[in-house]
């Protein structure tokens, strides 16, 4: 019975991977549901009526982001305006280092995979997407597109917290 259950996993995940990465996180997009808030390592969820700042951040096909460091002070709710430049579909996570990298080997394994945290945009080719973040841990974290081989081809950049 488990080897069953293995092969229709694997089929699943197959065929999730030859409907396409730009379907990967079906019609369902950011926002749409009320933003639970959780608190994470890097921060939790922001208001964006408490927003400090706004900082652009631009992506694209040649897998980079425009600015790739970050430096905030702790405290800070920071309103992400996510704009996608390239043909191909993008994401913003946030996060750190290790949870970035776990969740992008997940991507490679099950390209088709749902996720949607208030940490994340995904963001259609030509469009912008928005997060309202506080950063109330000090430290070094990332931000990441997590599809499939763009991790691993370098969309990563870093945000660095300064402590009061």
């Amino acid at each position: 019975m488990s080897k069953l259950l293995g092969v229709l996993i694997a089929s699943v995940a197959l065929f999730a991977g030859v409907q396409g990465i730009a379907q990967a996180h079906g019609e369902k997009k950011h926002g749409s549901a009320p933003v639970v808030k959780e608190q994470t390592d890097w921060g939790i969820a922001g208001d964006a009526k408490s927003a400090n700042k706004t900082v652009d951040v631009s992506m694209g096909d040649d897998m980079r982001f425009s600015p790739e460091k970050l430096t905030v002070r702790q405290g800070e709710t920071i309103r992400f305006v996510v704009r996608n430049t390239g043909t191909l579909l993008h994401e913003f996570v946030i996060g750190t280092q290790a949870e970035n990298t776990k969740h992008a080997e997940l991507m490679l394994r099950f390209p088709g995979m749902e996720h949607d945290e208030p940490y994340m945009a995904h963001v259609d080719p030509g469009q912008t997407g928005e997060i309202v973040w506080t950063f109330n841990r000090a430290g070094t974290f990332e931000f990441a597109c997590l599809i499939a081989g763009h991790f691993q081809a370098g969309m990563v950049g870093t945000i660095t917290v300064i402590a009061n």
